[in-house]
């Protein structure tokens, strides 16, 4: 992903309210396997990281992306943005694929 396919992603983000929050659990298979489901359903999300998640922001975000095959466009703060295309073709919305 390019930094202007990234700030592209970023911008789209600010707009987007936070669907999920991971706690005291961490990263876990149901979490990511819901977190997959909202991927093909919307492409971007943003996840709000509680402080009584075991693992730091990076490590977090890194065990979702491996967990989803999802890109990481931004961690600020406790909030993480991910980026997929969609599986399903009636739900891919979002084409950085001409922003270079």
């Amino acid at each position: 992903m390019t930094s202007k396919q990234r700030a592209y992603l970023k911008g789209l983000a600010m707009k987007l309210d936070t669907i999920f929050q991971i706690g005291k659990s961490g990263v876990t298979d149901e979490i990511c396997y819901q977190l997959l489901n909202a991927l093909n359903a919307r492409e971007l999300i943003k996840i709000k990281i509680l402080e009584t998640c075991p693992t730091n922001i990076k490590e977090t975000s890194s065990l979702i992306a491996e967990g989803t095959g999802a890109e990481v466009v931004q961690t600020i703060g406790l909030k993480i943005v991910l980026f997929r295309v969609s599986d399903n073709e009636k739900n891919r919305t979002i084409d950085i694929s001409k922003i270079r």
